[in-house]
């Protein structure tokens, strides 16, 4: 078992993790932290630069930025055109992607292992020194407001936005990710170059690469990238301090909204605040989850679907974040059988508040997460993406063993108790479709 805490001012830490594949942590003197995970026999490498910036952090005239940055990253630097980028990856075979969260924005590729060099030194050049040129970004301001278009035209994207908004109300993190219509239409170019100078910075990057790779050759590719771009890393700062891990508190925005489409399906969301990423209930939660709405077997896949015939997708969900958390059912059913899938969704979690789950759920439930994880932690960008995110939110590092036991530690009166604490908490209802508030009234009053 392998339960690592990664204080942000301890420079170098090594250990085994399971699987025998080899962690390293080391902060440079400038504040840049760099992690590998070596492991062995891989030919491949899946390597990340990470601010931990996100649409929450957005203030005043910043409204839209930090998604604005993530596509004019790629639109070019002092040393290379868009082209330019997107061919460097091509050539080798390898593939390169950026995302925008609530709490962090990442710069990722996945290459063969003699190419991360070429990876580094490329993705090094964009995160320090991109143009975020006039022309380009009223370019891509409309190439952006069409992205919002597309997801406005997916329930399933546009139910889970206002149901964030609906439980999180006026908190920073009931924002959408990707901006609206308005922010990035009057979002300028020198807000968003402001907010670029402001967060992406030494003491800000976390670099991480998991799969074929060496920790030492891979300090050496980021500082000679760095410096190559402009980066003064003689400079010495401390890393920016983590987001503090309480839970926020929160006013409820909405106990009902329905956004009034005329199509086929009505996509449901009802739920409540959920556990934020340190709460130690965290694997109780995912036990919930698998048992309530995590597969075929599910409680909510059992009764909906199975014996009913009322929904095709249906399923359950917690979307922690540092100090606040959605806890969601979801379905998408005909808007005649609105009412029923509701009403059924939430008598299912009133039966594990009741009675509980039983012993063999319980165990079908941690050998579902115990293979889940072991075959999701196959892939070196899943590696990666555990590593990053146990540097840039918790400071805690746990292997796959580790987390196994963590879930089998959890017992059937913990399951009952996080069902009647999550029923206890206000709740939201949100529909997407041609549904009116009347049919969902009864389940907020």
């Amino acid at each position: 078992m392998t339960e690592i805490i990664l204080p942000l001012e301890q420079s170098d830490i090594s250990f085994t993790a399971s699987g025998d594949t080899t962690v390293r942590r080391s902060v440079l003197p400038s504040g840049v932290r760099i992690l590998t995970e070596e492991v062995p026999g891989s030919q491949s490498v899946s390597v990340s630069f990470s601010v931990a910036v996100g649409s929450r952090d957005e203030t005043n005239n910043h409204f839209g930025s930090t998604h604005f940055l993530e596509h004019l990253l790629f639109k070019g630097t002092k040393k290379r055109t868009a082209m330019d980028i997107a061919v460097a990856f091509d050539s080798v075979g390898g593939s390169s992607n950026a995302s925008t969260g609530k709490e962090h924005t990442s710069y990722y590729a996945r290459v063969q292992d003699k190419s991360l060099p070429i990876a580094v030194d490329v993705i090094a050049d964009m995160l320090t020194s991109s143009l975020i040129d006039p022309v380009e970004f009223e370019n891509e301001r409309p190439v952006i407001l069409e992205e919002l278009a597309m997801n406005d035209d997916d329930p399933h994207d546009v139910v889970h936005e206002a149901f964030s908004t609906a439980v999180l109300g006026n908190h920073a993190l009931g924002r959408p990710i990707g901006g609206t219509i308005e922010t990035i239409t009057a979002v300028s170019r020198e807000a968003v170059w402001e907010h670029y100078q402001n967060n992406y910075r030494p003491q800000d990057l976390v670099v991480v690469a998991a799969g074929g790779v060496d920790h030492q050759d891979l300090i050496k590719l980021v500082e000679q990238g760095l410096l190559e771009a402009g980066w003064d890393l003689g400079i010495k700062a401390g890393p920016v301090p983590r987001r503090l891990l309480h839970p926020a508190k929160i006013k409820q925005g909405k106990k009902l909204h329905v956004i009034h489409r005329p199509i086929s399906q009505v996509n449901i969301l009802v739920g409540s605040e959920g556990l934020s990423v340190d709460d130690h209930r965290k694997y109780a939660m995912g036990i919930l989850n698998t048992v309530l709405g995590g597969g075929m077997s599910s409680r909510l896949f059992q009764e909906i679907r199975e014996k009913r015939g009322l929904a095709y997708s249906v399923y359950s969900f917690n979307q922690g974040y540092s100090d606040a958390a959605t806890f969601g059912l979801y379905a998408g059913c005909s808007p005649a059988k609105a009412q029923e899938v509701t009403e059924l969704m939430i008598q299912e979690l009133e039966k594990v508040a009741v009675s509980g789950i039983t012993p063999a759920e319980l165990s079908l439930a941690k050998g579902n997460i115990s293979g889940s994880l072991a075959l999701k932690f196959e892939s070196n960008q899943a590696r990666m993406s555990r590593l990053a995110s146990a540097e840039i939110v918790a400071g805690e590092f746990l292997d796959l063993d580790a987390t196994i036991e963590a879930f089998e530690a959890v017992e059937l009166l913990d399951i009952q108790q996080l069902a009647q604490d999550l029923l206890a908490r206000p709740r939201s209802v949100v529909a997407v479709g041609d549904v009116t508030e009347a049919l969902f009234e009864k389940f907020v009053s």
